[in-house]
């Protein structure tokens, strides 16, 4: 300890408790209320002042996978996940590779513009693009959810590729373009291979994104593309709250996301994605 510090050893160990304690009550807490009502016995309810279900069972799990809307649901949203995350790498890397290696006027604009997505409420840009949308009959159809999600999941993608692509040495551009090598050359032997983290990385965040999309997904595609967002506020979004089924949906929700946020702690450099998330 240092007189210029004012921090004892053991301060820092309150802190991390307190930080422990306080993500246990903001995430574990409700986790652990909706995993009792999935397995809260139907046959004797779960009511006040019982503070845990008087019995358990597997009925809601049963019934949840005999219910083919909700395995439809999970396949489409992982397709649509699938498709949203090609096309914003797609559009998102000569967008990145201005961003980090071309100087042009009102860059930090240009920076700004590309994230207002984040910025403006979900449901205002949904709306917007919605009255477009149901003039080019996109409205209603899974091209359209697919373009309107991937308006949110842009600014991730290229922002994680501009941090990437900056730290590409330009020595090695410039020598594949001394010797002949076009745009679609030097993107696909030198960008794409040695961005391929950021690829991973942005990927990664744009799949979260589009997965658990529910505004624009329900604007633009409900009620005939059902993705499991959806199907989640069809239980809770009612004159009827469902919670024993929603808390069913909520996990097959989760478990996926889980899963891709296990790859990515054992795939990608902590530097990757803090360069990019720092830009955010």
């Amino acid at each position: 300890m240092t007189a210029r510090s004012g921090l004892h050893p053991s301060d820092g160990r309150w802190i991390t408790v307190g930080l422990g304690a306080s993500l246990l009550i903001a995430l574990g807490l409700p986790l652990i209320v909706a995993l009792l009502w999935s397995f809260m016995d139907p046959a004797t309810g779960w009511f006040a002042p019982d503070i845990l279900p008087p019995s358990y069972a597997l009925d809601h799990w049963e019934w949840a996978a005999r219910n083919t809307d909700i395995t439809q649901a999970l396949l489409l949203s992982v397709g649509i996940g699938l498709a949203v995350t090609a096309l914003t790498a797609l559009l998102a890397l000569p967008t990145a590779y201005a961003l980090a290696k071309l100087p042009f006027a009102m860059k930090r604009a240009v920076e700004l513009f590309i994230l207002a997505p984040l910025i403006v409420p979900g449901i205002i840009v949904a709306v917007g693009i919605g009255t477009i949308f149901f003039r080019l009959d996109l409205a209603f159809s899974m091209p359209g959810v697919i373009l309107v999600q991937t308006v949110g999941t842009l600014p991730f993608m290229i922002r994680v590729l501009a941090a990437t692509i900056e730290a590409i040495p330009n020595d090695l551009i410039n020598a594949a373009r001394s010797l002949g090598a076009g745009p679609a050359a030097v993107a696909r032997h030198i960008l794409i291979p040695l961005a391929w983290p950021g690829f991973v990385a942005g990927g990664l965040l744009t799949f979260i994104s589009s997965f658990e999309e529910f505004e624009k997904t329900f604007i633009i595609g409900s009620p005939f593309v059902q993705t499991l967002p959806v199907i989640l506020w069809g239980y809770l979004g009612g004159r009827v709250m469902v919670f024993p089924t929603a808390a069913v949906v909520t996990f097959i929700l989760l478990v996926p996301m889980l899963i891709v946020f296990f790859l990515a702690e054992r795939v990608l450099r902590d530097d990757v994605m803090a360069a990019g998330m720092g830009k955010l």
